[in-house]
């Protein structure tokens, strides 16, 4: 039997409280307790990073990619958790997402979710730290470059990433 533990944290800005089995992934508890299905989950030991969603340990802090596969929700306490649900929706997609359907990024999409998140955390780290031009492929390329796509979108993911990082002004420096 597994023991259970309550934990506090929030998703997508609303607050969560609940009483969970320590080894729950939240993957798990987002699609089957919350009904957030866009968090996808593929390989289950988080290597492909489908299953990616941004954390921050405290609200001020800068949002780090997390693993939902392979983290408990019982180590979530306190902590608020973005998934790709709270980036955008189907009538209001965030700029990312619009930008990956301007470029076609994705056939199936399972792993779209995951290169969203991270895109949405390169965005967050740029805006407080921009770069130089000349760096933005490399830059781009440490955000995704460990996200696994069995269609090979990578090069269509990789221009509409390029292409939101440069029509937000103050992201890159000359």
């Amino acid at each position: 039997m597994t023991d259970l533990v309550p934990v506090q944290f929030h998703v997508n800005g609303r607050p969560i409280k609940a009483t969970v089995p320590t080894d729950l992934p939240l993957v798990d508890f987002l699609r089957e307790e919350l009904g957030l299905a866009g968090t996808r989950l593929c390989c289950g030991i988080g290597v492909c990073k489908a299953c990616t969603v941004a954390a921050r340990r405290v609200p001020t802090s800068q949002a780090q990619p997390m693993l939902a596969c392979s983290t408990p929700v019982a180590l979530l306490q306190g902590q608020s958790i973005t998934t790709v649900e709270g980036t955008g929706s189907m009538e209001k997609p965030s700029a990312v997402q619009q930008a990956f359907l301007d470029h076609f990024a994705f056939q199936c999409g399972y792993c779209t979710p995951g290169f969203v998140m991270a895109t949405e955390m390169l965005l967050g780290r740029l805006r407080t730290r921009p770069i130089r031009r000349d760096q933005l492929d490399a830059t781009i390329e440490e955000a995704v470059g460990q996200h696994i796509c069995r269609c090979t979108g990578y090069a269509r993911y990789h221009q509409a990433i390029r292409a939101v990082v440069l029509a937000e002004k103050g992201l890159v420096t000359a």
